[in-house]
């Protein structure tokens, strides 16, 4: 009996380990859209367009949830002039997130 519960939880801490590992997938896929899309608003292309899109990326390991996000992007909107607001981040960030978690599960 003891093996069956150690079997089991062995399968759930998998599922745990697998469950967050997609979730930081799909963060990370949602902010290199989110980068993307903010490098075409202000007039990026090429590999500048791809470095901002990463340092976006990367701006999410500051902390926990997307406040870190919200906060990089907003500062780079205003050092730009960019009539970006902060709603339409967060409109943003929503919408991408669906289709990151599309691209993650489709296996893009």
């Amino acid at each position: 009996m003891a093996d069956a519960f150690s079997d089991r939880e062995k399968g759930f801490e998998a599922k745990y380990k697998l469950d967050e590992e997609n979730l930081f997938k799909v963060e990370a896929r949602r902010n290199k859209l989110l980068g993307e899309w903010l490098a075409f608003q202000f007039g990026l292309s090429g590999d500048a367009a791809s470095q901002y899109a990463k340092e976006v990326v990367v701006a999410d390991l500051d902390e926990p949830g997307h406040e870190d996000v919200v906060r990089k992007v907003m500062a780079d909107i205003q050092t730009r002039g960019s009539k970006v607001t902060e709603e339409e981040i967060r409109a943003k960030l929503s919408e991408l997130e669906s289709v990151a978690v599309e691209q993650i599960t489709a296996g893009d």
